[in-house]
């Protein structure tokens, strides 16, 4: 007999690839010599709240934390990145999204640890 496996997420590498895509973009910034469309688009769509508000929906379709996190940590230490590691803007850009996401994923064991206890 062959049953059908359910795929709660069936675009999770896509939302993997896009989460990825997001915080580099995001920690890289903007280039020097951006022309005028380039500053408005990243003004208006390329601030934290807005990466945040894109990487939760990702998280939402099937990205785990620990995948963020972990890819934080791969921009922080691996030489591919290194890039970025001696751009002073870029790692001040890292360090606020690491605030953000490690703060959501302490209050998530927090709430697990509640709920735990009750």
């Amino acid at each position: 007999m062959n049953f059908l496996v359910q795929n709660s997420f069936p675009m999770r590498e896509w939302h993997v690839q896009h989460m990825e895509k997001t915080i580099i973009k995001f920690v890289t910034g903007l280039s020097a010599d951006a022309n005028r469309w380039e500053k408005r688009q990243n003004k208006r769509y390329g601030g934290l709240a807005n990466v945040c508000k894109q990487i939760g929906y990702d998280i939402k379709h099937g990205v785990t934390t620990e995948q963020v996190l972990i890819l934080l940590q791969k921009i922080r230490n691996d030489s591919s990145f290194s890039n970025l590691q001696k751009n002073d803007d870029s790692m001040e850009r890292l360090n606020e999204l690491d605030k953000h996401f490690l703060s959501s994923k302490q209050e998530i064991i927090y709430a697990i640890g509640d709920s735990v206890h009750i």
